[in-house]
């Protein structure tokens, strides 16, 4: 913004102190506008049960009709909901394939936190979802890649575990990154969430 000179002789130091305290206004009011924060979701996703990634979908897909950006950023344990149980391994090495075969591989394959009950529990809970028209988690991937949610997986915990992206479910907007890309992505956010 240009400053209109405010000089008279008259008035001229309470002139110039009041133009030297516009101008100061004028650059912080162009720095909070350059800070505001954007129309954005920002989520980090951790854990890796049933119950946390379901919710996190369904703030998602709720999210996507109130903002204009939703972004998700899958670490540790969570990345193992987006891996496709279709798709065979790239080789690995030792470590690797010990990850591959102890963690789950997709979303079917998910167990809730808390009263799994050797799978009892995640059998009853997606009967009760069934039966009362919720969304599972297969479909609440869909309608999230259809509303157009970014999707980030972890490059530092994808090469902790041995897992590549060619073991991924297909998703439109899905990529690797690192934590400074969901940060920067976070830091313009209005909202931040981690489940």
């Amino acid at each position: 913004m240009e400053s209109v000179a405010l000089t008279s002789p008259a008035t001229g130091d309470s002139m110039a102190v009041l133009q030297k305290r516009v101008e100061e206004l004028e650059d912080k009011v162009e720095a909070l506008s350059a800070n505001t924060p954007e129309d954005n979701l920002s989520m980090v996703v951790m854990s890796g049960d049933l119950d946390h990634i379901l919710a996190a979908f369904v703030i998602a897909t709720g999210a996507s009709a109130m903002y204009e950006k939703v972004t998700m950023f899958f670490t540790f344990w969570s990345i193992q909901a987006l891996r496709d149980p279709l798709k065979r391994s790239p080789p690995k090495d030792f470590m690797g394939r010990l990850f591959s075969w102890m963690l789950p591989k997709g979303a079917p394959a998910l167990k809730l936190s808390k009263m799994n009950m050797g799978g009892l529990g995640t059998d009853m809970l997606k009967r009760l979802m069934k039966k009362n028209n919720v969304l599972s988690l297969e479909e609440l991937l869909r309608r999230t890649a259809d509303a157009g949610v970014q999707i980030y997986i972890c490059q530092m915990s994808m090469d902790l575990m041995g897992l590549k992206l060619d073991e991924m479910i297909d998703y439109p907007n899905l990529k690797l990154a690192g934590v400074a890309t969901f940060l920067a992505a976070a830091g313009t956010s209005k909202v931040s969430l981690f489940i």
